[in-house]
């Protein structure tokens, strides 16, 4: 596909730093320490590094609770049954490992908030397929535990909606009110190393203005890792799933906003190239000759009686945008994903009445500080 095909969504830019609710002060930003990428020490595969390293003097004593399985291969279902079963050896080694990548998490997470980037953050949500874990839990609040030890005053706490459906739900955040106004709901997409997840996004504005009770009404997965298909292969795949998920919503008696929103890794110029960071996906996915919003519209030009308008975003950016009802009290805060890699996004909220709870605290402290002296 050449250049001059690629339109312009009319509606806004796509990976746009200013959005409906909030701006977006920086994303996908790559810190490093002397050891490398600060997103490798807390990522899954840093996770499973540690677990193995709690493994090894165990495996050469004979005392491995997990026998031969490779680390690689135990999966968080099963780690989480293991603190909650009757094997004491095991559950140790869980827990270790826990602590263990909770000071990780915590070394990153204090990276990041001395970053320019991210100066002034109050609340950081942490989201990513780790988040879907007892483990991920724990070891969150472990690492939100050493930071306030150290005098940190930065909230941690999980993402609230389910990490698989955050991403999709957070592309609502992506449209203009005035395009959801008089629908139900939109078509989202999440694209990710391994999979990709299309939904359809019910607004549930009538129950709640703001998003907070938005849902997935229906979505559908698919592991394109396992297939290893070409980049139009892909794409294929992805149209022909929008359109199964189109005619259920509007079978159902959904009315569709003529418009999808796109969760997809990497840096997302305005015109919807992507600059950098789709290594993982099928294909090259950089190349000035692919335009993904272009190939969806081409799929799907129409929904119900409007031209489809199309949206694309960072998929960290995107899962934190889901937390955007929730936010409120605060005027900055962040999102990190934990997932194959380490996503990151920092939000200022858009208030134009009155100041977030946390603002008027800090106000407040500081005219007292000012009369004192």
């Amino acid at each position: 596909m050449s250049d001059e095909t690629q339109p312009v969504t009319g509606i806004g830019q796509h990976g746009a730093t200013r959005l409906p609710s909030v701006e977006v002060d920086s994303y996908n930003i790559e810190l490093k320490d002397d050891d490398g990428f600060l997103g490798d020490r807390a990522c899954k595969g840093a996770f499973q590094a540690i677990l193995e390293g709690w493994r090894k003097p165990l495996r050469k004593n004979g005392q491995d609770p997990f026998g031969k399985v490779a680390t690689e291969a135990i999966g968080k279902a099963e780690l989480d049954a293991i603190l909650t079963g009757d094997d004491v050896d095991a559950a140790a080694v869980v827990h270790s490992a826990i602590e263990d990548f909770a000071g990780e998490l915590a070394y990153v997470t204090r990276r990041f908030m001395k970053s320019k980037a991210w100066a002034d953050t109050e609340c950081i949500v942490v989201g990513g397929g780790f988040r879907a874990s007892r483990i991920g839990e724990l070891a969150i609040a472990r690492a939100e535990i050493i930071l306030r030890s150290e005098g940190s005053k930065v909230d941690l706490v999980p993402i609230r909606f389910d990490p698989d459906e955050a991403g999709l739900i957070g592309c609502l955040h992506l449209a203009p009110s005035w395009i959801l106004e008089a629908h139900d709901a939109i078509l989202a997409v999440d694209i990710g190393g391994s999979n990709i997840r299309c939904g359809v996004v019910e607004t549930r504005q009538k129950k709640a203005a703001d998003l907070s009770k938005a849902k997935v009404w229906r979505s559908e997965l698919w592991r394109h890792a396992d297939d290893e298909p070409t980049r139009e292969g892909a794409v294929k795949r992805l149209i022909k799933m929008l359109k199964e998920l189109l005619a259920a919503a509007e079978a159902e008696g959904l009315k569709m906003a003529p418009f999808i929103g796109i969760s997809c890794p990497g840096v997302i110029n305005a015109d919807g190239a992507i600059e950098k960071g789709a290594q993982n996906l099928p294909g090259n996915w950089e190349s000035s000759r692919f335009h993904l919003p272009t190939s969806l519209v081409e799929g799907i030009p129409r929904i119900g009686d409007h031209d489809t308008a199309v949206l694309m975003h960072n998929d960290g950016v995107a899962q934190g945008l889901s937390e955007v009802p929730f936010m409120q009290e605060f005027q900055r805060w962040g999102v990190l994903t934990i997932g194959t890699g380490l996503g990151n996004a920092r939000f200022t909220n858009r208030r134009t009445k009155d100041k977030p709870k946390k603002a008027k605290e800090k106000d407040k402290e500081k005219d007292k500080t000012d009369a004192e002296a």
